[in-house]
């Protein structure tokens, strides 16, 4: 009886822990969004508000079978978003994306690239007294 009571246990507290990691992420708020995809990644330029450069980031979305679709922009922007917010990005910008092509390891891959830029708080912009 112990046994089936600390098993009960564990499911509850592994349910209850798991609801606030799946609340956590539903709850996560970025400084800008694309609406097309749900995420901070543009094809444009943000002229706006003033960034710096955090670096350069790079992904490749693969096919399972020669028979899958397309990956679709949404699914690119955000493997783009992934590796972008592991170095602390608030957004990419300048996102860019070609054709899928067939290599020795994939059905289909399709390259994109981006620019990943953190925002800069009105406080830390430089003003120039020259200009």
């Amino acid at each position: 009886m112990k046994v089936l009571q600390g098993i009960a246990l564990s499911l509850a507290l592994g349910l209850v822990a798991g609801g606030a990691i799946a609340k956590e992420k539903a709850a996560k708020q970025y400084a800008v969004v694309n609406e097309e995809v749900g995420v901070p990644v543009f094809a444009y330029d943000i002229t706006d508000r003033p960034y710096t450069v955090v670096g350069e980031v790079k992904a490749g979305v693969r096919k399972a079978t020669v028979f899958s679709k397309e990956a679709s922009q949404a699914k690119i922007y955000r493997e783009l978003w992934e590796r972008a917010e592991k170095l602390g990005a608030d957004a990419v910008v300048n996102a860019k994306y070609g054709d899928s092509h067939v290599s020795a390891f994939s059905w289909g891959k399709t390259n994109a690239t981006g620019t990943a830029v953190k925002f800069t708080a009105p406080a830390e912009v430089k003003s120039n007294p020259g200009s």
